[in-house]
């Protein structure tokens, strides 16, 4: 039997252990400071649209969400995430043939994590059915630019070790895993490993 715990599916067996360890600290990433003078751009492929958020997007991109393993959201869910969205920061691709919106991601103003003002990528999420066509690349780098246009110097993300296609959408576009905590050395060590990335914590910021 599958369960989802912290949005992971896992087998019954593995539902005590994730219980019993408790929820893992997130894997973290940072946009190095001397690309912030080139903020990245890429172009939607055929077929799609990049666009910002319109009212009445809520639904479609509830859809979205449940679509790619994100179920739950609601008015009450986005509410707290809409506070922190820069203006023209809710970024959105549509599949021009079918009018469905298909990948998503925001840029926040970041809540103090890290200890200095900054902006965040947040929300990454691609339907399933259109991956693999670089979408998830198109709307990082998206707001990725909006947030440098804002004028932050320092820019991260969160994500987790399982989420594979994401963390190479991130590495693509230029983002550095950002060592923490001393754990996050062999925990990068696997997931460079499972995407057959450099494994390079010599140039990563700790």
């Amino acid at each position: 039997m599958r369960f989802a715990v912290a949005g992971r599916r896992v087998t019954c067996g593995r539902v005590a252990t994730v219980m019993k360890l408790g929820p893992r600290s997130q894997l973290r990433m940072v946009w190095p400071a001397h690309r912030l003078r080139n903020p990245p751009t890429v172009l939607p492929p055929l077929g799609y649209t990049l666009r910002l958020y319109r009212p009445g997007d809520e639904e479609p991109f509830y859809r979205l969400m449940a679509l790619a393993g994100w179920p739950g959201w609601d008015q009450e869910r986005l509410r707290p995430w809409q506070t922190r969205m820069l203006p023209g920061g809710w970024f959105l691709v549509v599949h021009e043939e079918s009018g469905e919106v298909v990948a998503t991601a925001m840029a926040l103003r970041d809540q103090g994590e890290f200890g200095r003002p900054g902006g965040e990528l947040g929300w990454l999420a691609c339907v399933p059915a259109h991956r693999g066509r670089g979408l998830g690349l198109v709307v990082s780098a998206a707001v990725t630019s909006r947030l440098i246009e804002e004028g932050y110097r320092h820019l991260h993300l969160y994500t987790e070790d399982w989420r594979l296609a994401a963390i190479k959408t991130y590495l693509k576009l230029g983002y550095r895993p950002f060592l923490y905590l001393p754990e996050m050395v062999e925990r990068w060590r696997v997931v460079c490993g499972q995407l057959g990335w450099p494994f390079t914590p010599e140039v990563w910021e700790a």
